[in-house]
């Protein structure tokens, strides 16, 4: 493989090789209209959501009061927001110290792959005013179970590097639930995003060996599973 001198971006101090580098994503803009007013306003409030490339959709809504079978219903959207905020939003503050409960729905990108899980990644800052991290795996796709220590099993990988091709024998189309914070401090300051996560696909390297016939070095990435992330949610308590 020829070697190509290392990417520089002006003000970065840390170089980086063409390699590592991907594909441009994409935002997406939950509007009440498609017009220049109101795709304005949606990103005013934060209503929107990023993914690394894939088609994919993704609604996102915390309240106090949602159930189980709310993330079942055929009008998730209408429960979210009569009984919540949207991704982007600020939970109004806790009058009962009960944790908050979410609703996330996902599906994937009709000519891209099936979906692996859906993850919660909370941050908050302690009492000492450090800030901390953790992330959640709350719906996933096939039999699987969380282990004792919090983990999930990988969902496989059909990818064959020979054909840069895939499978979507594994996976599932679409991932919904409800999930309450195990962990809520109602005195802490957090926020929640979801983070959707596709199986494993060919990377563009892979699609380039084929192409050119070329051998990349070991340490390439060839395989990736692409990605969808919301706007968090955020809490605030009083004082």
């Amino acid at each position: 493989m020829k070697k190509f001198p290392p990417l520089t971006v002006p003000g970065v101090l840390e170089q980086f090789s063409d390699w590592q580098s991907s594909q441009s994503g994409l935002a997406a803009v939950w509007a009440t209209d498609n017009t220049r007013e109101a795709l304005w306003d949606a990103m005013y409030r934060k209503e929107v959501y990023a993914t690394t490339g894939p088609r994919m959709t993704l609604r996102f809504f915390g309240g106090w009061e949602y159930k189980v079978e709310d993330a079942y219903r055929n009008n998730l959207p209408e429960i979210g927001y009569s009984g919540g905020v949207p991704m982007g939003g600020d939970l109004p503050t806790s009058t009962t110290g009960e944790a908050p409960t979410f609703l996330m729905a996902a599906l994937r990108d009709p000519d891209g792959a099936n979906l692996d899980r859906i993850q919660i990644v909370k941050g908050w800052q302690d009492i000492d005013g450090t800030t901390q991290e953790h992330v959640y795996d709350v719906a996933w796709s096939g039999d699987r179970v969380v282990d004792g220590q919090g983990d999930l099993a990988a969902v496989g990988n059909t990818v064959d590097l020979t054909t840069a091709t895939y499978s979507n024998s594994i996976g599932t189309a679409e991932l919904t639930t409800m999930w309450t914070d195990p962990d809520f401090d109602p005195g802490e300051r957090a926020f929640y995003y979801v983070r959707v996560i596709e199986i494993p696909t060919p990377r563009w390297t892979a699609f380039d060996e084929l192409r050119y016939g070329i051998q990349m070095s070991p340490e390439v990435t060839r395989i990736l599973q692409e990605r969808a992330y919301s706007s968090p949610i955020w809490y605030t308590p009083e004082g």
